[in-house]
Formats: structure tokens, C-alpha cells, sequence
């Protein structure tokens, strides 16, 4: 069996790199195009998620029951940040990778730009007739005047112009290139203004119920994301009352049900010792307060319901708003009682359960309760009720949208079967054990707000407008080149002006033809094809 062939060897192998040499590689790699536009495609790719996958800081709630709905998933989605994608750490890599690239890309082109800028224009070819636009002809003028001709209708053209010799050298369209540069400084601008947005800025959550205030308070929120250099002390003092909501429901087609536009009415203050003020808020058209903006997300209902005691005294009492399931606003909701009473002592109730805003039944094995429509037309509340510890005194956070049943205990109907709270509007409910009554008083609605300071908005938008403008630039600027060259041959001036257009499929006949009409007397013809390559 024969051995492998083995290569020779060359007696010569690469010295590893020092560190200053793979510092100074490693930042040539970074700050390439090829590298820019990898990690813009990336930043890109790194966003999906934070539009698919509930967010805490836009909408904490819904982020809380997905967690519910998924208890395989949950784990392995906090510990990639899914949750929080902006915040992420992954996210802020690949965010500082791509400033960075930028920068390096940027500053070594503004100087061979700038450069560029100040170098003349190239003097003419030895040899005109190998460019692509051309035209010729012989007059009796000097060449001198020829050429003072020549760069006057240049300059007057917009022509950088220089006369060398025998020739004009132009040159026009400078700016493709600033073009191409204000686009990626804008891209590097925008970058700015959202840090600069998610560092001094801050994202809260609220439900208000109709007739209810707010005030800008860190206790008033329901979620509150901060940015980590946010001071919470330098929160705007306004205040608010959701006065209203209106919303118009599409009552036939396909679309029926659907809400065809709805708005909150409101009534601010900027500052406690400021002039009260109305408005009126709607999707896309938020309330402008000191740099905060107040959007109206959605909405919900909020049944009012009472709890007594069974000496008719009253345990609880409110509105408490339930969260929509479905397009017809079929909501589920959480009610606590922390302290309800009986003869045999002091207790806690939890009730949970549905909201119908207009009231249906399927009769039938598959059947059950259902909201025929989103409008509150039939309101009815289905419930069932709990006795025991909620879990309230052990100093964990819990949300109001959900019931610890863990210390809880079914309250059951005199069958033994769990007891069910099935109330129209106005009815009333006893609870057995002598725990008192619950009674369906009416219906309120809640509005969801958002409310958030976003300092680099304005940078933002300037990088954007930035952009279009370097774009726009980049596109229709065309560089180009004209020379003309006057020549006395045999008595007679020789003249040719020829051009180069440096952008793609460009065509500069029209420009030469009129360049050499406007050159040549009115007597004088041409000698020569106007055109050769």
C-alpha cells in the first residue's frame, strides 16, 4: 500500500498576528459596507420578534397571559429576551456593532469626499475621439476666444471650470457622492435618536375607567418601562379625567362588529396650578402634553358590581375592568373581596368569569353563553365564586387579572355542584354560607392608554428626512465631464468638445449638441461625423 503523497515543504510559515495588527484587521472588517449591511439586515431580522411577540413594555398585560397560555415556551423566551427584544443584550450587540461600522465607514469616505472637492477637474485626454460623445469643427476664430467662450457657457452651467493648455477641463455632479454620504450619516442619526429615546426616556401602561382620573404618578401606572438613564423624579406633573368614549360599531357586511373609529374625550391639566383644558384623543392622534404623548390603544368594559354582607352592609364595590377575548368583546375578568364577612368571622371571595356585552345562548351539547355583538346592547356576567386566602397578605405582587386559587375553595350550590353567578343587568345573587349577595349594577367603559416621553423623536425624524434627501441626491445627480479643445491648424481653428457621463446608462448628446451650438458661429458647419466612439 503506497504512502499519501504529503506536500512539500516550503520552509516558510505566516507569523502570527500581533496585537495591534489584529486590532487594526479586525477593525477593517467592522467598518466595511459588506459588514454594515449584514448587521442592518440583522438589526432587522432582530426586530421580528419584537413585533410578534407581546412586549412588557407596550402591553404587559397581554405579554402575562401569553406567558399563561404557554408555560413551555415562557422559559426558554425570557432567557433570549423575547419579552423585551429593545432591551435585550443580543439586541443592543447588534445596535452599538452597527454604529460603530457606520462611523468607520463614514469618516474615511468625508475625507477622500472632501479631497475629491477640492481637486481640479482632470485636464483633457490626449486623444478625444476615444470617448463616447464627441463633435468637431474648424472656424476662423481664435482659439483663445474659442476657449473664454467655452468656459464662460461652462460656468454659467454650473461647471467646476479650469483652462490647461489648449483645452477647458469641466467638471459637474459633486454632489452624487454627498448624496450617497448624507444617506448613511442618516441611517447613523436615526440609530442616535432611538437610543437617545430608549436611555432618557420611559413607556407606561394604563386602564382607566370612564369618569376616572390619572395623574402622572409612578403608582398611577398599571406597567412602567423607564429607560436606564430616566430620572423617574423628572416626571411631567400632569393630570387627566377620561370625561367619555365613543365608538361607532359596523353593523352589516362582512366587517360587521368590527369598530369603525372611536376617540376618548378628556380633561387635562399640565401642571396642578395650570388651566384646565378639553380634547378629544383618538388612534394616531394622541395628546400632546411637555414632551409626553398620551395614546388611546384600546378599550374594554367595565362592569360595576356590588358585594354585601349578608347584614346588607357593603364588602366591595366598583368597577372592575374585564379584558376582551374576541372580536365581539367577550371579555374575562377578576373580582376580590378582601374583606367580606360571615357570623362565623371575616373572609376573603374571588370570583372570576365572563362578560357579554350583548347576551346569547347556544342551546345544545357544543352550545353555551356567547356576545352576539361588541355593543352593550344585552349586558349579562357569568361567574364563579371562591372562599379562602387570594393570597394577598403574603407580600407577593400579583395582577388583578388573575385569581390565585391555590388557597381557595369552590363555593358549591346546595347539589354540591360549583356555584355559577349568572346575573343581568340589575340582578342580584345570594351566595350560600351566609356570605351576603352580589348584585350587577351596570356597565362603564375603560380606555387602554399608553403614555410615553420619547426625547429623540425629532433626531429621528431629521435622520429620515436626512435620508430621502441623500437618497433623492444619490439618484438623479448625474457626474459628468466636457472638455473643448481649440487647436489653429492651417489657418484655420480646429474645435472639439467631447464629454463623459459617469453615471450608469447616462447620455450627454443633448448637452454636447447644445454646448457646440452655442460655441460655433451661426456660418460655421461641421467637418466631421458629430459622433464617434
Amino acid at each position: 500500500m503506497s504512502e499519501p503523497t504529503r506536500r512539500p515543504a516550503t520552509g516558510y510559515e505566516a507569523p502570527p498576528l500581533r496585537p495591534g495588527e489584529l486590532a487594526r484587521w479586525s477593525w477593517r472588517q467592522l467598518t466595511s459596507m459588506r459588514t454594515a449591511l449584514i448587521l442592518l439586515f440583522m438589526l432587522a431580522l432582530a426586530a421580528i420578534p419584537g413585533s410578534v411577540v407581546p412586549q412588557e413594555a407596550v402591553d404587559s398585560l397581554r405579554a402575562s397571559q401569553w406567558r399563561d397560555q404557554h408555560p413551555q415556551l415562557t422559559p426558554v423566551y425570557e432567557k433570549l429576551g423575547l419579552f423585551s427584544v429593545y432591551d435585550s443584550v443580543w439586541f443592543s450587540a447588534i445596535y452599538i456593532l452597527l454604529m460603530l461600522s457606520l462611523v468607520g465607514c463614514i469618516i474615511p469616505r468625508l475625507l477622500v469626499y472632501w479631497r475629491g472637492v477640492r481637486r481640479r477637474p482632470p485636464k483633457a485626454p490626449r486623444n478625444l475621439t476615444r470617448l463616447p460623445q464627441r463633435r468637431v469643427y474648424e472656424t476662423d476664430e481664435d482659439p483663445d476666444v474659442v476657449l473664454e467662450r467655452a468656459r464662460a457657457l461652462l460656468r454659467r452651467r454650473r461647471f467646476r471650470v479650469e483652462v490647461v493648455d489648449d483645452a477647458v477641463s469641466s467638471e459637474r455632479g459633486y454632489l452624487r457622492e454627498a448624496g450617497n454620504l448624507l444617506f448613511h450619516l442618516s441611517v447613523l442619526i436615526v440609530l442616535v435618536g432611538f437610543a437617545t429615546g430608549g436611555l432618557w426616556g420611559y413607556k407606561g401602561g394604563v386602564i382607566v375607567v370612564t369618569k376616572d382620573s390619572f395623574a402622572n404618578t409612578l403608582s398611577q401606572y398599571d406597567d412602567f418601562r423607564a429607560g436606564a438613564l430616566f430620572d423617574p423624579v423628572k416626571l411631567s406633573p400632569f393630570a387627566f379625567t377620561v370625561d367619555d368614549f365613543d365608538v361607532t360599531f359596523i353593523r352589516q357586511g362582512r366587517e360587521a362588529g368590527m369598530a369603525h373609529k372611536f376617540s376618548a374625550g378628556l380633561t387635562y391639566q399640565a401642571s396642578p396650578s395650570s388651566q384646565q383644558r378639553e380634547t378629544r384623543i383618538s388612534v394616531n392622534h394622541p395628546l400632546h402634553i411637555d414632551g409626553t404623548d398620551v395614546f388611546l390603544i384600546s378599550h374594554g368594559y367595565a362592569p360595576h358590581l356590588t358585594v354585601r354582607n349578608a347584614d346588607g352592609s357593603i364588602a366591595w364595590s366598583g368597577a372592575q375592568p374585564f379584558l376582551p377575548e374576541d372580536s365581539t368583546f367577550r371579555s374575562f375578568g377578576v373580582v376580590k373581596v378582601p374583606d367580606a364577612s360571615q357570623k362565623s368571622g371575616s373572609t376573603q371571595i374571588g370570583m372570576e368569569g365572563e362578560f357579554y356585552p350583548t347576551y346569547g345562548f347556544i342551546k345544545g351539547k357544543n352550545g353555551g353563553p356567547f356576545s352576539a355583538f361588541p355593543d352593550a346592547k344585552n349586558p349579562a356576567i357569568s361567574m364563579l365564586a371562591y372562599r379562602g386566602d387570594l393570597g394577598l397578605d403574603d407580600g407577593k405582587p400579583q395582577s388583578v387579572y388573575a385569581l390565585q386559587k391555590k388557597g381557595l375553595t369552590p363555593l358549591k350550590k346546595a347539589d354540591g355542584k360549583p356555584l355559577r353567578l349568572d346575573l343581568g343587568l340589575g340582578a342580584t345573587a345570594t351566595l350560600p354560607d351566609g356570605l351576603g349577595t352580589v348584585t350587577f349594577d351596570g356597565v362603564s367603559r375603560y380606555v387602554k392608554l399608553q403614555i410615553s416621553h420619547t426625547p429623540g423623536q425629532k433626531i429621528a425624524l431629521g435622520g429620515v428626512v436626512l435620508a430621502l434627501i441623500g437618497l433623492l441626491g444619490s439618484l438623479f445627480i448625474r457626474p459628468r465631464r466636457i472638455w473643448v479643445r481649440a487647436r489653429r491648424d492651417g489657418g484655420r481653428t480646429t474645435v472639439e468638445v467631447a464629454g463623459l457621463d459617469r453615471s450608469a446608462g447616462g447620455d450627454l448628446s443633448n448637452e454636447i449638441d447644445a454646448l457646440t451650438a452655442s460655441l460655433r458661429p451661426a456660418s460655421t458647419t461641421p467637418e466631421f461625423p458629430e459622433e464617434s466612439s
